[in-house]
């Protein structure tokens, strides 16, 4: 049976909402363009305070919309949009902030992520893909939370030491709503991006409808990334040290291939300093144009990237977005790597303070204003400027939507193109 799905869309001291003719509160219309404010830790609302807000929709077309919603939260596209969203509308307070969350069908939910996450000319076949990993990855999460939840579990989510500091960045992070908007989960904004390929994502999930991965009896956890670089990532490399055998080591080509352990650093230089060929080492437009929306192509080099910092550039970097006052850097040492040779661990050797990091995210984060495209990097220097070779456009782990969408127009059905990434997994109807 199919269930439904909360989001968080967005957190603030005050939120404006448009609710279209077809709402109601308290079996009462409420209908036109409001806004909410927190006031002595309450929502504000047409004159009264609340707890909570809850707005139900009459019917299939009744709509709502949010104003200044933030996306590409700490990217280089980071900005405001005005959004529009079905499903009902709850606001409700949490650390003196009103959050506003959409509650929505799972086939609804995803509509709306395939149409965000993927552009317009996106083939049926990727679309179709996308429609079962978002599906399966959105149900491995609720049903993850319920164990985390019923087990009372202490989940933790980083370790710290004076010399070392490891966290890695979950959807555990959300206890009010199951998934997020942004990309720290999957990419959702409503029927805001719903544009000239409506009908095909709608066809997509249709056709589609309740199919998940399934891999030892369970929904697969169906991670996915932009760009791998041309080598998968293992599960526990960015994240809990957990193996999944459907999140395994594979190289993004057909048919047999070598496969260079690179958690070697000699292997990892050598891999990520040459262009090896793979289903998402493309410069085709055409193709990049089907993963890549608009803000998304501000950015043209992923498989294969270069970043260049002075010292002074980097130590000052560094301690703003780590709040870690190294000094001037000296060092940026590779301690360790995965199996796609993202850095895990990364040595920083500053003149006040040396303190190994990790996992990738964290790596990211800490060398650049938004996040660098991935921890697959090797770094050297000339003279005072650090120079950061890098390979792919995220964690890397599960299906490569860039190399899925080369694959659906090489002709592959989406079914192969999942089974391509998820190694080992089966797909099943959940409901």
């Amino acid at each position: 049976m199919e269930t439904t799905v909360s989001v968080g869309i967005l957190t603030n001291e005050s939120i404006t909402f448009v609710l279209s003719q077809g709402y109601t509160l308290n079996n009462q219309s409420a209908n036109g363009e409001w806004t909410a404010v927190i006031h002595k830790n309450h929502i504000e609302w047409n004159g009264r305070l609340y707890d909570e807000l809850f707005f139900v929709p009459k019917d299939s077309n009744s709509s709502f919309g949010i104003k200044d919603v933030v996306i590409g939260i700490n990217f280089h596209w980071e900005r405001k949009e005005n959004q529009q969203f079905q499903g009902a509308l709850k606001l409700i307070v949490d650390e003196g902030k009103i959050v506003a969350i959409n509650i929505l069908s799972v086939e609804d939910y995803l509509i709306s992520v395939i149409s965000s996450e993927m552009s317009a000319t996106a083939s049926l076949e990727l679309l179709k893909a996308h429609a079962v990993i978002s599906r399966s990855w959105l149900l491995a999460q609720i049903e993850k939370n319920k164990e985390i939840v019923s087990s009372k579990a202490t989940y933790a989510t980083f370790s710290e030491t004076e010399d070392e500091l490891i966290r890695w960045y979950d959807r555990e992070d959300h206890t009010l709503f199951d998934v997020c908007a942004d990309d720290h989960c999957q990419r959702y904004q409503g029927i805001t991006r719903a544009s000239a390929n409506l009908e095909m994502v709608k066809q997509a999930v249709n056709e589609t409808r309740g199919e998940v991965l399934l891999s030892e009896g369970k929904i697969c956890d169906a991670r996915f990334s932009k760009c791998c670089g041309g080598m998968v990532e293992e599960f526990q490399y960015c994240w809990e040290d957990k193996q999944f055998p459907y999140l395994a080591k594979l190289r993004d080509i057909a048919g047999k291939y070598e496969m260079p352990d690179l958690r070697i650093e000699s292997e990892a230089v050598k891999w990520i300093q040459s262009r090896p060929n793979a289903f998402c080492n493309t410069t085709d437009k055409k193709i990049l144009g089907q993963v890549l929306n608009n803000y998304d192509q501000e950015t043209t080099d992923f498989y294969r990237w270069e970043v260049r910092y002075t010292q002074k550039e980097l130590s000052e970097l560094a301690f703003k977005r780590s709040g870690i006052d190294f000094g001037m850097i000296e060092e940026l040492i590779p301690v360790a790597r995965g199996t796609s040779g993202r850095l895990t661990k990364l040595k920083i050797v500053g003149t006040k303070k040396t303190l190994t990091i990790g996992k990738e995210l964290e790596i990211r984060r800490t060398l650049s204003t938004s996040h660098l495209y991935s921890s697959a990097f090797v770094v050297r220097k000339e003279g005072d400027t650090f120079i950061l070779n890098g390979a792919g456009w995220g964690h890397g782990v599960g299906l490569c939507q860039i190399g899925a969408a080369v694959m659906g127009e090489q002709g592959y059905s989406y079914d192969k193109i999942l089974l391509h990434y998820y190694v080992g997994a089966t797909i099943k109807h959940a409901y």
